[in-house]
C-alpha cells in the first residue's frame, strides 16, 4: 500500500478510483499485523472497521461521502467509544466497556473517518515515555530501542510507522507534542474549550485537551474542522468550528523566541542547532523575530505537577472497586477500596495521587497548591502580554532527542522535566503545535508555535508555511 503523506492525496486516489477504503483498512490492519513489536495498538476493530470502509466506498460512488472519507483514525486509549473496550492502559479499567462514545468520536463518524483501533498510551495519560502503560511500552518506529514519547505514544508511533494515516491523543502537558516531537509527525493542542472533552477519561480537567497527530499540518487543520466547537455535554466547551474562524491575511510574522528556553542548562546540542537554523531561515523570509525573557519558565514544571497532581487525585477518587472496573474482593468496605487501588493502580499513578492528595491537605495546601495557582495566573499574564506584541511565540518542543527505553525510568525529576517547553501552552489554555525540523539527522528536532486564544485555524496556516523551511 502507498504511503500516504496527506488525506488529500489519499481522497485524490480514491475518486480517481486508484484505491478503495476497504484496500486502505485492509493495508493498515496489514501493516498493524507485521509492526506488533512497535506495540502501538492495544486493540484493532478489524471486522467493522473493514464494513464501514465499504458503506464509505458506496458513498463515495454516489458522492454523499463526508469531509473526512478516507481517514483512516486510531484513538487513545482514554477515548470511549461506545460498546468499545476502553482502559487509560490500566489494569483498573481492563475489561470495562464505553456505555457511550466521546463527542470527538462521534463526530468523526459523522464525516465518514474509519476507527480502526485504540493505542497505547501512559497509564491515565500519566507519563512522557509510556513506560507506564499495562500493555507494556510503545517503540519508537525510527529505532526501537528508543522511547516514543508519551503519554500519547502509541499515538505518535501508529501515524510515524503509517499503521493508521491519522491518530487522536490528549495533551495535558505536552502528551500530544512532545510525543508528536519523538516520532518527527505533527502534533496540536487546541485553544482549551475549542475541543470537547466529553467521553476523555480525565486526568487533569482544567489542562485537558483532545488533539490530532497527522504527518502533515493541513491533515491537522480538516481534522479539527470536524472535531472542534461547542458542545452541550461539555460547558467549557465554548469555542466555535476551526472552519468558521476568520483567517488573518498577512505574509509576514512576528515571533518571540523564548531567550531561556534556548539557553537552558542541558539542552541537547542537536536541538538547540536545529532550532537555531529555523530562526534563520525565518529571518530570511523577511519574519521578524527577537528574543524576550520568561523568567517564570524555571517554575513552570513545579507548578504543572503541584496542580494536575491535586486535579488527578480527585479525578481517580472515582475508581474505588464499586461503581465499574476491577474490584478486589474483600467483605469489608474500607479494605475493599484500600485493596483494589493498590493492586490496580501503577505506581506512576499512585505517586501523583499520593501526591496531589498531600498539596490538597490541611496545613499544606497554602504552602503549595495556592502558589501554584498563582504561577498560572502570572504565566498566563506574561504569555498574553507577549502575545499582544507579536504573533506567535516560537521555542523548541522538547529539550532533548527521544532517549532509550527505561534510560531516565530511575531518575523522575528528569523525566518530568522533559515537559519543560509544552507545558506553558497548558497552564495558560493557548493553543500550540509541534512540527518538526528538517535536518539531516536520525532523529529530528521539532519546533513549537503557541498562538492566541481562539486562533488555532491561524496557526495552523502559519505552522503550514514554517514546516516548509
Amino acid at each position: 500500500m502507498k504511503n500516504y503523506s496527506s488525506l488529500k492525496q489519499i481522497q485524490q486516489d480514491l475518486h480517481g478510483q486508484k484505491i478503495s477504503c476497504e484496500e486502505l483498512v485492509l493495508g493498515y490492519l496489514g501493516r498493524i499485523k507485521n509492526n506488533k513489536q512497535i506495540n502501538a495498538f492495544v486493540e484493532t476493530y478489524s471486522s467493522e472497521a473493514i464494513a464501514s470502509a465499504r458503506k464509505i466506498d458506496s458513498k463515495i460512488k454516489l458522492k454523499t461521502s463526508g469531509s473526512l472519507a478516507g481517514l483512516v483514525i486510531g484513538i487513545k486509549d482514554n477515548i470511549c467509544y461506545k460498546d468499545h473496550h476502553v482502559s487509560a492502559s490500566s489494569k483498573i479499567l481492563q475489561g470495562f466497556v464505553s456505555p457511550y462514545s466521546a463527542t470527538v468520536v462521534d463526530r468523526l463518524i459523522e464525516e465518514d473517518a474509519i476507527i480502526i483501533g485504540r493505542l497505547n498510551c501512559d497509564e491515565f495519560a500519566m507519563g512522557s515515555s509510556n513506560e507506564t502503560s499495562i500493555y507494556g511500552p510503545v517503540k519508537n518506529p525510527i529505532d526501537t530501542d528508543y522511547t516514543a514519547g508519551g503519554s500519547s505514544g502509541g499515538s505518535a508511533a501508529a501515524v510515524r510507522a503509517n499503521l493508521c494515516h491519522a491518530s487522536l491523543g490528549s495533551d495535558t502537558g505536552g502528551s500530544v507534542r512532545q510525543p508528536a516531537a519523538f516520532c518527527g509527525v505533527v502534533g496540536f493542542k487546541p485553544t482549551y474549550g475549542h475541543v470537547s472533552r466529553h467521553g476523555l477519561i480525565a486526568f487533569a480537567s482544567s489542562f485537558d485537551q483532545i488533539g490530532p497527530i497527522t504527518k502533515c499540518v493541513s491533515d491537522s487543520r480538516l481534522i479539527m474542522d470536524v472535531i472542534s466547537g461547542k458542545d452541550n455535554f461539555d460547558s467549557t466547551c465554548i469555542g466555535e468550528k476551526t472552519y468558521s474562524q476568520k483567517l488573518e491575511k498577512r505574509s509576514k510574522y512576528s515571533f518571540a523566541v523564548i531567550k531561556d528556553a534556548v539557553e537552558l542548562p542541558g539542552i541537547d546540542p542537536q536541538v538547540k542547532a536545529q532550532f537555531l537554523d529555523l530562526i534563520k531561515k525565518i529571518k530570511q523570509e523577511g519574519h521578524k523575530v527577537e528574543y524576550v525573557d520568561l523568567p517564570l519558565l524555571d517554575y513552570l514544571t513545579s507548578a504543572y505537577y503541584v496542580m494536575t497532581t491535586a486535579e488527578a487525585s480527585s479525578n481517580l477518587a472515582r475508581y474505588d472497586g464499586i461503581k465499574y472496573g476491577n474490584a478486589a474482593t474483600s467483605k469489608d468496605l474500607v479494605q475493599l477500596i484500600n485493596t483494589t487501588r493498590t493492586e490496580n493502580f501503577g505506581k506512576e499513578v499512585k505517586r501523583r495521587i499520593m501526591l496531589g492528595t498531600f498539596v490538597l491537605s490541611s496545613g499544606y495546601y497554602d504552602a503549595y497548591y495556592t502558589k501554584a495557582q498563582k504561577i498560572r495566573s502570572l504565566i498566563k499574564k506574561d504569555t498574553e502580554k507577549i502575545l499582544l506584541k507579536y504573533n506567535y511565540i516560537l521555542l523548541p518542543t522538547t529539550p532533548n532527542l527521544p532517549f532509550m527505553l527505561g534510560e531516565k525510568k530511575p531518575n523522575l525529576i528528569q523525566r518530568y522535566y522533559e515537559d519543560v517547553f509544552t507545558v506553558q501552552a497548558n497552564l495558560s489554555g493557548h493553543p500550540a503545535i509541534s512540527f518538526p525540523l528538517k535536518a539531516n539527522y536520525k532523529f529530528l528536532a521539532s519546533a513549537q508555535l503557541i498562538g492566541k486564544y481562539f486562533t488555532d485555524k491561524d496557526m495552523l496556516n502559519t505552522a503550514t508555511q514554517l514546516s516548509q523551511y
